[in-house]
């Protein structure tokens, strides 16, 4: 992932977080301990996303909480309740090709968004990882992607 450099706009702690994790080989990083409004200190593990720009063509890294479904790995697309998706999900929807790097472990994925009751099943998955994508979810009008980032070859 060396010609992929750092979403552009990312907040301050997504910056460090995601600096950390790559200067370290994923060594660091990968374990996220983060005290949200409202809820107790939370280790959230987190990985990083590797897109190409829908416009651009280049290659951008996000950080990104995920949890596990087999052997894909679920990761949302809350933006914080946002109402537009995020970059990162508008780039995967163009091209889902991506780069994923838990841990030390990178590999190339498929990108998929669920739907129906897969959505569901996995949305229930990612309140467990993540609860305050149950907050997110009641700012925002639109229906927030869960999506899987299933492993190529």
């Amino acid at each position: 992932m060396a010609e992929a450099k750092l979403a552009p706009n990312l907040p301050q702690w997504m910056i460090d977080h995601a600096n950390r994790y790559m200067s370290s080989g994923g060594s660091e990083g990968h374990i996220y301990t983060v005290t949200p409004p409202g809820y107790s200190e939370m280790h959230v593990p987190s990985l990083l996303l590797t897109t190409t720009g829908r416009k651009s063509g280049e290659k951008y890294v996000f950080p990104l909480f995920y949890g596990e479904d087999g052997n894909s790995y679920i990761v949302v697309a809350s933006k914080g309740g946002a109402p537009q998706h995020p970059n990162w999900y508008r780039n995967l929807v163009a091209n889902p090709e991506v780069e994923v790097q838990v841990g030390p472990k990178t590999f190339k994925a498929k990108a998929r968004t669920a739907t129906g009751a897969e959505r569901e099943r996995l949305w229930e998955k990612a309140l467990k990882f993540w609860p305050p994508y149950a907050d997110y979810a009641k700012k925002t009008e639109r229906q927030i992607p869960v999506v899987l980032l299933e492993p190529a070859g």
